[in-house]
């Protein structure tokens, strides 16, 4: 932050304990901006904007810390910039143009690195994604580096436990469930359920809820080196798994809370067949029945979906891709509820969805965008992100999801 000039004087005290010369009432002005003052965060992203685009660099229409030039992306993220590009010389001809530019940077080493996910190229041409190192950590936290390993993750739908007792476990429970949600929303999606659902209860845990952190913990133990097996398509495609669990939390939660009436909506999507975004989530509103459900996480995900292809479209024209993968991007869309799927493609509403509120339905001017298929639940493979699934169904989804 104190890289940018500032655009307005600021005044502020003479720190505690110094004394000024000059005598009392004297204040300083400060000459660049500083971290905790108010305009900062503005004033450093539009100082580092203007400094790549002094470089040749195009911001992105749909991101504004989304940076392109021939050959080379960038992405921002506050004070730190992510460099893809085919040849690393390149990169650091980069830093160094930065640097004449009077930016003080210091490049600090791969996105392996900075986000601790081990790449391993296999033989048969696919990748695997494991964060090893993160769960050790886990086990090492809980005091359950020995547990006996669980199957699952979660096998029951977990509500508030008013009456329930507190946690008594010697572990830091929103500490523990920080580390679950990042390593659930980088290489394993199969607990982003589970780990939805004790995250709910961080500020008031109850014992219950400590024993579903065991029970992930413990899946943790059994598949620890196990992770996320990408083998692109070599295709420019966007699919979209979208799922719904209406009302999961009946008789979980108390009848006079409007919990027991959520649903949750569960969605991945793929490029080029590989997961790239995925979420497990409770609805904001509530629904009134299975139709409702299913179309509320459909217009949902599509919010999250019609973005990334947008995206991605700009990408494609923007850097130097090989001929190859300059082509079409196609968006398709899987639901397995027949209801939803009709309402979907017909935009027909009936006396049974006429009460659907009009936000609903916002994607059908965008249809042209994507297409919408019927997909059976078997092959639903949002399926394990909105409630607990038998065993063989679990593994089932984890394999198409994650590759094993």
């Amino acid at each position: 932050f104190v890289q940018s000039v500032l655009e307005s004087p600021v005044w502020i005290h003479l720190p505690r304990g110094y004394i000024s010369l000059k005598g009392p009432g004297t204040c300083l002005k400060l000459k660049k901006s500083l971290y905790g003052l108010r305009i900062a965060p503005k004033l450093w992203a539009k100082t580092c904007i203007d400094g790549f685009k002094k470089l040749g660099f195009v911001q992105s229409e749909f991101d504004p810390c989304l940076l392109y030039r021939k050959g080379m992306i960038v992405v921002l993220y506050v004070d730190d910039a992510g460099i893809g590009a085919a040849n690393p010389k390149d990169i650091d001809r980069l830093i160094n143009e930065l640097q004449s530019l009077g930016f003080e940077l210091q490049k600090e080493g791969d996105f392996t690195e900075f986000l601790g996910i081990k790449f391993e190229h296999r033989k048969d041409g696919s990748i695997e994604l494991t964060q090893r190192g993160l769960i050790d950590k886990i086990l090492a936290a809980t005091n359950m580096v020995d547990c006996k390993p669980n199957v699952l993750p979660a096998s029951v739908p977990l509500g508030r436990d008013p009456d329930g007792a507190p946690s008594s476990e010697s572990w830091n429970y929103p500490s523990i469930v920080g580390m679950l949600l990042y390593l659930s929303t980088n290489t394993r999606c199969d607990i982003a359920f589970a780990v939805s659902q004790v995250a709910r209860f961080s500020a008031n845990p109850k014992q219950s809820h400590a024993t579903a952190v065991k029970s992930i913990v413990r899946y943790l133990q059994r598949t620890k080196d196990q992770g996320m097996i990408i083998r692109p398509t070599g295709k420019m495609d966007l699919d979209l798994y979208v799922d719904a669990d209406f009302c999961g939390l009946f008789k979980r939660e108390a009848d006079s809370n409007a919990d027991a009436a959520r649903s949750r909506t569960g969605y991945v999507v793929l490029l080029s067949g590989c997961p790239l975004v995925w979420k497990s989530q409770l609805q904001s509103s509530i629904a009134c029945s299975t139709l409702e459900a299913e179309y509320t996480a459909l217009s949902y995900a599509l919010r999250v979906l019609l973005p990334i292809k947008r995206t991605l479209r700009e990408a494609l024209q923007t850097l130097d891709i090989p001929p190859e993968f300059r082509t079409t991007v196609r968006a398709r869309v899987f639901e397995d509820n027949q209801g939803a799927y009709y309402l979907a493609v017909n935009h027909r509403i009936t006396n049974r969805t006429r009460y659907f509120l009009n936000k609903w339905h916002w994607f059908w001017e965008h249809a042209h965008e994507f297409e919408i298929y019927k997909v059976d639940s078997r092959n639903q493979r949002a399926d394990y992100f909105t409630k607990p699934l038998p065993r063989e169904l679990f593994d089932n989804n984890r394999l198409l999801v994650q590759g094993w």
